[in-house]
């Protein structure tokens, strides 16, 4: 059975309710809304403002955690003054799931390459979860979705860097940059298999796509957006959410696409995805539904 993507080219904050009602899926419980906090000086991450309906329609906590590069956000001191320097805080409650030790630590039997995944111990205080994904480009993993914020994105700061350097206890910040492309990938497929299958059916993906940029929002220095804006997707598979994304982006008539299809393809950014169906996190085969 192909799996269900719900797709608008409405970008509203109403209309981040609305695809998130679609999904007729209620989350239980303490609900953690996963967010991009968004580095010092990038200009393209999602604005608290814009996300403040539907965080405040699942009475969600917004979640971060913190980076294993030098920036704003490598402890929990700095990343809690740029949430407020951004205007998380202001308006939501914000935990940063890594702020204390000892990490969570997730088994991953099935994994290719890592075989368990380091998380902030706070993620033991909500029940599900919503992962909001601003979908653009990546420099290390030629694009940023819903995988990448299972993976990369809520891995604590030691659960970073042992999913960058593929597996190495105590990897040095070079050695994150010199791993095999394709074993990051996997490794990065190997840590979202670990956060699904915490949650099991308790956990919603929304990707937006706008403000695409080849970068991340981690890049203080960030490209301006290369492709016009396309629309909110809505699913509960996160695969299908992303291979629908990378679909859209691929058979855009905006020339613009040219760039974030080079970026995308000279990472393999798809062999995320690939990896990812292999360990049974979800399909490529999906139905785009469009609201």
């Amino acid at each position: 059975m192909k799996s269900k993507v719900y797709f608008s080219k409405t970008i509203t904050p109403d209309n981040v309710v609305q695809m998130y009602k679609v999904l007729n899926k209620e989350l239980p419980g303490n609900v953690a809304v996963k967010v991009h906090s968004g580095e010092k000086g990038n200009q393209n991450f999602l604005r608290p403002e814009f996300l403040k309906d539907i965080i405040e329609y699942v009475n969600g906590t917004v979640v971060e955690c913190n980076t294993a590069y030098i920036g704003k956000r490598e402890t929990t001191k700095k990343h809690m003054k740029l949430m407020e320097y951004h205007g998380w805080s202001k308006l939501f409650n914000v935990d940063i799931l890594d702020s204390e030790g000892p990490d969570k630590i997730l088994e991953i039997p099935e994994g290719k390459i890592i075989k368990k995944n380091y998380i902030g111990k706070n993620i033991d205080n909500y029940e599900s979860m919503l992962v909001i994904s601003h979908f653009k480009g990546h420099p290390m993993g030629g694009y940023g979705g819903a995988l990448k914020q299972l993976a990369i994105g809520l891995a604590s700061s030691k659960g970073k860097r042992f999913i960058h350097c593929c597996g190495k206890e105590n990897g040095s910040y070079l050695d994150m940059f010199s791993v095999k492309q394709e074993e990051f990938l996997e490794s990065m497929a190997d840590a979202a298999k670990s956060i699904v299958d915490y949650y099991k059916d308790n956990i919603v993906y929304i990707n937006i796509m706008c403000n695409m940029s080849v970068d991340c929002d981690c890049c203080a220095v960030a490209k301006d957006p290369c492709i016009k804006d396309i629309g909110i997707l809505a699913s509960l598979d996160p695969v299908a959410i992303d291979q629908a994304c990378i679909d859209l982006v691929y058979n855009s008539q905006d020339e613009g696409k040219e760039h974030l299809i080079k970026r995308i393809e000279s990472k393999n950014g798809i062999h995320t995805i690939e990896a990812a169906v292999e360990l049974g996190i979800g399909s490529r085969e999906y139905e785009l539904i469009e609201i």
